[in-house]
């Protein structure tokens, strides 16, 4: 295990030498021994949240947690987490404890511990505490929970998307008791907050490997959280461009793009309105999806609401969604209206969205869809380059102009006049003066 962060030995420290026991314990024990650095050092003790603060007198101390024997103590900037050993009450809720009862044996407190690779503790007195096997869990590259795992879970359902995030951020397999029991026990997400639910999904989508991203799916989860999502597995693409159906070809293409948030939402989500729109062409012999890419834009903005995510993200989402299946062109006026339309961050976007679809496809046609891309690229880069207008700010010519020059007044004339002129700038960025805008103006009020 890699050494204990200094301020989280002094704590570990303070406590001993008052009497007490006292453990680094959880994730940050897990990720020592994997050799990651831990973004957090949670400690354990047999000492009551009243004997801790006793302790730590002179420090910050936040109280936030202590009706559950939770206090935080501030060192530094740092916040450290210290928890008295306990046992937990019935879990009425599925969600949380109604009580916790205080004890002195730290394998007790390890025993209501979610997963076993998330049950150790570690001091320089005791070295590692690990009762249920979680080394060994480490080493076989095993996800299981601590005793039995139907009683894990409805203890608190959210431990299933638990589960499946540790096994895809850490390419484990789930032991197959485990396994069987999220398939079992998957209707428990029901009683999960939403917001929760989001929380699990974007640390899942926001992992550098997602290569277990199956297992989503695999286990029945999707059924719960994105029953939009689970329905696309079942619709076959029966289509020259495609070697998968709709879910698995959604799951490719996740795969292969950036794991910023916003770009692994959309490919999660870009085609699952393609159920909705499948229809069987008897000219050519093979499926269309003729509008599919608006359905699920519109699919995409409803469940990104019922997950709670923020607008921002939303509207991100659903614009390149709505885009994700567009047809670049090679041409600058193009170019400069989608960028008028989207903004230069979402066209940069695209590129990446596109290109990860493309990925999801049959591969002996992509080549003239990626040569088409390139090409887009090339364009895009010259009219940046260029730095063509493609947004009204970028006009030569004001609303107070027009007013000046041509005796207007100010109202909705002004508004209409200023579109005309950017949709001509937009045709011939050359016009884009000043004193060529006006005459233009003139013309088109005479």
């Amino acid at each position: 295990m890699k050494k204990i962060n200094k301020k989280a030995s002094i704590i570990l420290n303070k406590l001993n030498n008052k009497g007490f026991k006292a453990f680094v314990v959880g994730g940050c024990v897990r990720d020592s021994i994997l050799g990651f650095e831990p973004k957090d050092w949670d400690i354990t003790t047999n000492a009551t949240p009243k004997q801790i603060k006793a302790c730590f007198d002179g420090f910050k101390i936040i109280e936030t947690g202590i009706d559950f024997g939770t206090v935080i103590v501030v060192i530094g900037k740092e916040e450290f987490e210290i928890t008295t050993f306990r046992t937990d009450g019935k879990y009425t809720d599925n969600r949380k404890p109604d009580e916790v009862v205080f004890v002195n044996d730290i394998k007790e407190d390890l025993s209501r511990r979610d997963l076993t690779i998330n049950a150790m503790a570690y001091n320089t007195i005791n070295g590692l505490v690990d009762p249920f096997g979680g080394l060994n869990d480490l080493k076989s590259k095993v996800i299981r929970t601590v005793n039995n795992p139907d009683e894990r879970f409805n203890e608190d359902g959210l431990r299933i998307m638990r589960a499946i995030r540790f096994a895809i951020r850490f390419g484990f397999d789930i032991e197959t008791k485990t396994f069987d029991s999220i398939k079992r026990n998957v209707a428990l997400l029901n009683n999960i907050s939403r917001e929760r639910i989001n929380q699990e999904i974007s640390s899942i989508l926001k992992l550098k490997d997602i290569s277990k991203l199956d297992l989503l799916h695999k286990t029945g989860i999707l059924k719960i959280i994105i029953p939009e999502l689970e329905n696309s597995f079942k619709c076959e693409q029966n289509n020259p461009h495609h070697v998968y159906n709709v879910g698995k070809h959604i799951f490719a293409s996740t795969k292969n793009i950036d794991n910023k948030l916003h770009l692994r939402l959309t490919m999660f989500l870009h085609d699952i309105g393609k159920p909705n729109t499948k229809t069987f062409d008897s000219t050519v012999k093979h499926d269309r999806f003729i509008g599919h890419p608006e359905v699920s834009a519109n699919m995409t903005e409803k469940i990104m609401r019922n997950l709670k995510f923020d607008v921002v993200t939303i509207k991100k989402v659903v614009t390149l969604v709505k885009h994700h299946d567009i047809d670049f062109t090679s041409s600058e006026k193009s170019m400069r209206r989608l960028l008028s339309n989207i903004g230069e961050d979402t066209v940069k976007d695209l590129f990446d969205v596109r290109l990860a679809d493309i990925s999801a496809q049959n591969p002996i046609l992509s080549k003239s869809k990626i040569d088409n891309i390139n090409t887009a690229i090339n364009v895009f880069n010259k009219v940046i380059a260029d730095k063509n207008c493609f947004s009204k700010k970028d006009l030569k010519i004001s609303g107070n102009d027009l007013i000046k020059n041509l005796n207007l007044k100010q109202g909705k004339v002004i508004g209409d006049l200023i579109q005309v002129l950017f949709d001509v700038v937009l045709d011939n960025p050359a016009l884009n003066d000043k004193s060529t805008l006006i005459n233009i103006a003139k013309k088109h009020i005479n």
